[in-house]
């Protein structure tokens, strides 16, 4: 009988375990080992915030499976509570410590998957170890949250950090009774956002009782002499009281292993790895948070620290791990989608900035259609950023917030990207429709509209933020509209009677035209241009153009 092959993974949860059961599937001889440095081999990190208000209990639920689950099934040895403190790649074996008593062993190895995930960022400042400050990063992280919560029943919490966890956390504990306080850096919530996007969030964290204190970052943790921190500073020196913090900074990929043995890292400051996973060494592979993955719309190597690529990766690399073959790596888009309170946000493929700083010669078209058709009971408005190529009509990003659909909107389009489709393709797609769950006309749709009528010419649009200037501004809604607020220098003429006061604008001026969301300004700017007046409309109206 020949030799088993030996596959050794080092890290658990979604990249590993993904790994480690394709390569069974693939190879019922394998010896196949898991080394996992925390106690639990796959967890529902994406669910952790929410055990904090008893929105996910018991904690059992969060547990994906276990080692003795594993090998049962899958006869699969998986070790918690161990690490691997150097690869030897010539001798292919790794040093392997147990946590519990610092023993150390080695361990040999035909095909190594390295899956170390994240390393939290923690700022160098003092007490960020106190008992009071927690990570949310894996389970024994929220299970001494929640011990500390129940025992010393904190009252104010501060988050430093307002990325998809920060909020999602900011969610759970208001729902758990504290009063929340958020310190981000960065001048809005989930800085990825364009800042116009985001604007919603920062109302509806409001709405919640949540306070944010956005452009602004952390400075100190002051603790009293027991060693519990009771204020955090920002570098401003707002001085916010605080029972409770919760570091949610982001992470750096965990590369030490693969930098000590000599693997390349890429320009991301993630491993290098090829369209099967395999990083500069071709018996050593990487996935999740730690690997690079190529991007779908820039083609250019990157770092995406979702759950959804480092499952797909995972299985991949297992696969090839244990066969030698597979289908290549997919190309990554970051979709991502997170909830706060009652809305729902998210992302897919780049924003506005990020396209132009990749050399796109980019535009954007916004929406605030319903969610699903008006006349249907509980519509609300949700908001929707494309983001597409001029040129080409390339779809290259989009952003979305809403109470609802957003999900769906997002992943129609990330589709329509991944396949290198143009507005034009989804200004075309058949959608289901019912009108408790879209319109006939989609809100999908109408952005694409939206882009057809500029790219086309058909109705020149301006970005209110900084386009306006010198331009003559009439806002086309109705006088009670125009009497709850407008952009300074407006000249109130609703759409309904435009032609019958046209003699009112000055002849030779550029006319900028704005309504509340954009459509009845696209309807005076036709207007206009038919009555040949050098019109354009103010993209997404005052409800974009508002601060």
């Amino acid at each position: 009988m020949s030799t088993p092959l030996k596959i050794v993974i080092i890290g658990g949860v979604a990249g590993g375990m993904s790994a480690a059961t394709r390569a069974r599937r693939c190879n019922e001889h394998a010896q196949i080992t898991v080394i996992e440095r925390s106690g639990n081999i796959s967890f529902a990190n994406c669910g952790l915030s929410y055990f904090l208000d008893g929105r996910i209990a018991p904690k059992e639920k969060l547990l994906l499976t276990n080692p003795k689950a594993v090998a049962a099934r899958y006869r699969i040895d998986a070790r918690v509570a161990q690490e691997v403190l150097a690869i030897d790649r010539a001798a292919k074996k790794v040093t392997v410590r147990k946590l519990a008593d610092a023993s150390e062993y080695s361990l040999e190895y035909d095909k190594l998957i390295l899956a170390p995930g994240a390393t939290p960022i923690v700022p160098p400042v003092a007490n960020t170890r106190a008992a009071n400050v927690f990570l949310v990063r894996n389970m024994e992280d929220i299970l001494a949250a929640d011990g500390y919560i129940k025992a010393a029943k904190p009252r104010q919490t501060v988050i430093i950090g307002a990325g998809a966890i920060g909020l999602e956390t900011a969610d759970a504990l208001t729902h758990a009774g504290m009063q929340v306080t958020i310190v981000e850096k960065a001048d809005h919530p989930l800085p990825l956002m364009d800042a116009e996007m985001a604007r919603s969030i920062t109302a509806e964290l409001a709405t919640n009782g949540v306070t944010l204190i956005a452009g602004d970052g952390l400075k100190e943790l002051q603790a009293d002499e027991k060693g519990i921190v009771r204020a955090v500073v920002t570098e401003s020196g707002r001085n916010v009281p605080a029972d409770l913090v919760i570091m949610s900074i982001g992470g750096r990929p965990n590369v030490e292993l693969a930098k000590n043995s000599g693997l390349k890292i890429g320009p991301s400051g993630a491993i290098a790895v090829d369209e099967y996973q395999r990083t500069s060494d071709p018996d050593v592979y990487a996935v999740g948070d730690a690997a690079e993955a190529v991007h779908e719309v820039t083609g250019k190597a990157s770092r995406i620290a979702l759950a959804g690529p480092a499952n797909r990766a995972g299985r991949l690399a297992g696969e090839h791990a244990a066969t030698g073959s597979s289908a290549q790596a997919g190309k990554v888009l970051g979709t991502s989608i997170v909830q706060v309170f009652a809305l729902g946000a998210g992302m897919t493929g780049l924003s506005e900035s990020a396209a132009k700083a990749a050399g796109f010669d980019a535009d954007c078209a916004y929406v605030l259609p319903n969610d699903h058709a008006g006349y249907y009971p509980g519509a609300k408005q949700m908001r929707i950023k494309l983001v597409y190529d001029k040129p080409t009509g390339r779809v290259l990003g989009a952003q979305a917030v809403g109470a609802a659909g957003v999900d769906k909107r997002l992943d129609v389009i990330a589709t329509v990207i991944h396949f290198r489709g143009t507005v034009d393709d989804l200004a075309q797609l058949d959608l289901a429709y019912a009108p408790q769950y879209g319109s006939a006309k989609d809100a999908i749709h109408y952005a694409a509209f939206v882009a057809q009528n500029q790219r086309r010419g058909l109705t020149p649009s301006i970005n209110p933020r900084y386009e306006i200037k010198d331009m003559f501004l009439v806002d086309v809604r109705t006088p009670t509209e125009f009497g709850n607020g407008t952009l300074p220098g407006a000249l109130n003429i609703p759409v309904d009677v435009l032609r019958e006061r046209v003699g009112e604008l000055p002849e030779g001026r550029k006319i900028a035209v704005m309504c509340q969301v954009g459509m009845r300004g696209h309807v005076a700017t036709r207007i206009l241009r038919e009555l040949g007046y050098d019109a354009v409309n103010v993209k997404g109206g005052y409800a974009m153009s508002k601060k």
